[in-house]
């Protein structure tokens, strides 16, 4: 582990304000350890904010995982603010967001290792936040009438879940989910599409908390893993 002081990283607003209010008296900031620059270092384990792009942590975790405890903190926006600002810095619209995160959406990111929570070294923070989406003119950006995105900036944090191993994923599955199910039926629990259901699904099979337990018309059928597992 080598001096913190490594000079100041762009990061994006999100990316900075989660940092600061995770960051503890004593936390060491932008810390290189065996060539990796790390967010926040306490004692001896190592933080990474980690707005999107799990797979872009592999080679860390690869490095770094078995002789370092590392805690990843992700953000999902459950509430968000779109808000236009035109090239004269001049807010043109601000408005409610009706779209939604939901803590289910870790998987869109988990994907990447699904079975990395089985790694003792490895903890997952889920911290539900409100959030501001900038927009600003972009001709390129003609999906959004040309409004990019220009950065996302940190509201309010309303909550934090964690999981430290494989089974916290258990907590993804809605109290309602019939035995066995489908990931159409998850779909409908969580309130999700089917794509980001098999996701879900995907990474609670990789992390062998649920298990196939055949097809039915509705597609693959799927029951808890182990002695929590039951049959119809």
């Amino acid at each position: 582990m080598t001096s913190p002081h490594i000079g100041v990283l762009r990061e994006q607003h999100l990316h900075a304000a989660l940092k600061e209010w995770y960051r503890q008296q004593g936390d060491l900031v932008e810390v290189r350890v065996d060539g990796f620059v790390i967010d926040l270092v306490r004692d001896e384990a190592l933080i990474e904010i980690q707005t999107r792009g799990f797979s872009a942590m592999r080679n860390k975790l690869d490095r770094l995982l078995d002789a370092n405890p590392i805690t990843i903190v992700h953000p999902i926006a459950v509430d968000k603010w779109i808000r236009k600002i035109d090239l004269n810095g001049v807010e043109v619209s601000r408005r409610r967001s009706p779209k939604r995160g939901a803590l289910s959406d870790v998987c869109q990111e988990l994907v990447s290792f699904p079975s990395l929570l089985d790694h003792p070294n490895l903890t997952l923070q889920v911290l539900l936040v409100q959030e501001e989406e900038i927009r600003r003119p972009d001709p390129a950006a003609w999906r959004r009438n040309g409004w990019g995105i220009a950065e996302r900036r940190l509201l309010e944090v309303l909550e934090c879940i964690e999981f430290s191993e494989p089974a916290d994923l258990l907590s993804l599955l809605p109290a309602t989910l019939p035995s066995p199910f489908t990931t159409a039926d998850l779909a409908a629990g969580l309130g999700r599409t089917r794509h980001a259901a098999q996701k879900v699904a995907y990474c609670l099979r990789e992390a062998k908390v649920i298990v196939e337990a055949g097809r039915s018309k509705s597609g693959i059928e799927y029951l808890r893993a182990g002695p929590i597992a039951s049959t119809p």
